[in-house]
């Protein structure tokens, strides 16, 4: 069993564990107590020298990146390799996500993950095929048992591709703790990416908290910093009185191809005592989308900057932290100059450095003030209820007490079956979706099932009419009300016309979409039997790869596509082959 050590207050005398590896000149320093395997993987890629698109736990929207993405020089259909011996233990197909990918169990207690995959090795695809013709369904996601599809290290098991929510060619390659399910840095277990780049610190922040929540209004100043190469500094002293936090904006790159990728560990000291680490060794699926926690949501939603706190929320539920005092934040009331120190470090142990003084004033500690308002403990379940409203927050929704607001709005004009309700602003993250009740106004009998949620953007939320109130579970603050989905998506051929001959051609091609309430299923029936049709949802390409199922001569294709209200458009048209 692996000990977590984002548990443990780090000692800074043992942060520093020296890895080495066959293929390493000098030792790896890394913040780790745990010792991982570092001779049983080998690369997932034959590509030299490795480079990465995107690094373990950088900023993502909504969400810490899981994985390392390689690189594979914009193009698809390199060989992917089983980095160890082991077994399939999963195989998932996606319209988003993943696309088309695969798990590994191995004998050392790890999985590995290969994402984004153009195809799977032969005979890893007809079983894949298989499966998806017995249940009659593209997306898959299938658990196999250990002796269905065993693997050795080296064999190829697929090649690289672009499938699902992929921004451009590459492998997104894991590895979790297999009893866990926690991903863990792949640069712990000898996955060598060359660097010997320092990180990069491009801004310095201090907000003014003096006891209250962090939330939009949270008073913050920019401060000027100089430097490059690992060594920076501020350029002046900085005054400050009272409790404050700090946030630091900072990246990271690797020797060669390297994309702007995220830094492994940031760490503040005051008065040569640190105060907070942040050490991104692994992380819990769940707690993910705590990133909108660690770091300023406010300043990233509207500038896209990233600025990690180094101070923790209260419900903020990662264990990404360590040798937090107070955590994170800062008192200066004493009227004394103190040293400040910020240590960003990547997962080669390659450091950069920001000094910096504070002079501190002399004030007492003041209680916080109380906010007016509906106070919503973040510990708590916490309820607001109007005559035509419900709103419910699960304990573990909120990551701070919130002072909560609400504003009734007016029904807007068109497809609006309820008047408007601002709950809260958008500037507040969420951990979880929160309960949303809306009264509807008088609906017909025969369209309540078509009724759903909308923001103000007219995005979707889901829902369902129930006793009068339509009802969802949005994911975000916003304005809401009651829309109908009344029409039934959108069918297109791309390649495809009335009475074509398709001899040549290796498959037909459609797109398809919906207006509101999104795709729910698709399926294609030839000569009245289910076929296979593979969907990319970033495209929104719907297709079929003719194989031996489609003979010569003339066939009859019928398309049906549904979506979440269960609108149905059928497609129908005679082709020859």
């Amino acid at each position: 069993m692996i000990n977590n050590p984002i548990k443990k207050t780090l000692n800074l005398s043992l942060l520093f564990t020296f890895l080495l590896t066959s293929n390493l000149v000098q030792a790896q320093k890394i913040f780790s107590n745990n010792r991982y395997p570092i001779t049983d993987f080998r690369q997932p890629l034959d590509i030299t020298p490795p480079a990465l698109a995107g690094s373990f736990g950088e900023i993502r929207g909504n969400h810490f990146h899981s994985g390392i993405d390689f690189r594979t020089n914009q193009r698809e259909g390199y060989p992917v390799y089983a980095v160890a011996d082991g077994y399939i233990s999963r195989l998932r197909v996606q319209n988003s996500g993943f696309g088309q990918a695969l798990y590994i169990n191995h004998p050392n207690g790890f999985t590995t993950v290969y994402g984004h995959l153009q195809r799977f090795a032969p005979k890893i695809a007809a079983i894949v095929k298989s499966l998806e013709y017995e249940k009659k369904s593209f997306e898959i996601d299938e658990f196999p048992n250990e002796t269905l599809i065993p693997v050795r290290k080296g064999e190829v098991i697929a090649w690289s591709g672009n499938r699902g929510s992929s921004g451009g060619p590459h492998l997104h390659f894991e590895i979790r703790d297999t009893k866990t399910e926690e991903t863990v840095n792949p640069q712990f277990f000898g996955i060598i990416i060359p660097d010997n780049i320092p990180p990069a610190i491009h801004g310095l922040y201090v907000y003014r908290l003096n006891g209250k929540p962090f939330n939009e209004n949270t008073p913050k100043q920019a401060i000027a910093i100089a430097g490059a190469n690992g060594t920076y500094k501020a350029t002046a002293p900085i005054s400050l009185t009272g409790e404050v936090g700090f946030g630091i904006v900072t990246t990271d790159r690797h020797n060669g191809m390297s994309g702007i990728n995220g830094v492994y560990s940031i760490e503040l000291e005051v008065d040569g005592k640190t105060v907070y680490t942040s050490a991104l060794e692994r992380f819990a699926f769940e707690d993910s989308k705590a990133i909108n926690s660690h770091i300023d949501y406010p300043t990233y939603l509207n500038t896209k900057r990233s600025i990690q706190k180094s101070f923790v929320e209260p419900g903020n539920p990662l264990k990404i932290y360590s040798s937090l005092v107070n955590s994170g934040r800062i008192n200066f009331n004493d009227g004394v100059p103190h040293q400040l120190r910020y240590i960003v470090t990547d997962s080669k142990g390659n450091s950069a450095v920001l000094p910096f003084t504070v002079n501190a004033g002399s004030a007492p500690n003041l209680l916080p003030s109380v906010p007016a308002g509906i106070i919503f403990p973040y510990n708590k379940v916490n309820e607001f209820n109007q005559d035509d409203l419900k709103v419910i927050f699960s304990k573990g929704t909120l990551y701070s007490d919130l002072t909560f607001t609400y504003k009734k709005l007016p029904k807007p004009a068109g497809n609006a079956w309820s008047a408007m309700h601002q709950i809260h602003n958008r500037s507040t993250p969420l951990h979880t979706g929160f309960d949303l009740w809306i009264k509807a106004d008088q609906i017909p009998e025969n369209s309540r099932s078509k009724a759903l949620i909308v923001n103000a953007n007219g995005s979707s939320q889901g829902g369902y009419f129930d006793n009068g109130y339509v009802k969802a579970t949005p994911k975000n603050f916003g304005t809401f009300y009651i829309a109908l989905d009344t029409i039934a998506p959108r069918v297109i051929p791309v390649n495809i016309t009335p009475g074509k001959s398709m001899a040549g051609l290796s498959k037909m091609t459609f797109k398809i979409s919906d207006n509101l309430s999104g795709i729910k299923s698709f399926n294609g029936y030839l000569d009245g039997k289910w076929i296979l049709m593979e969907f990319d949802a970033k495209s929104a390409t719907l297709w079929h790869s003719f194989d031996e199922r489609t003979s010569k001569g003339k066939h009859e294709l019928e398309i049906v596509v549904m979506d979440m209200k269960e609108n149905t458009r059928k497609y129908s048209i005679a082709f020859f082959k």
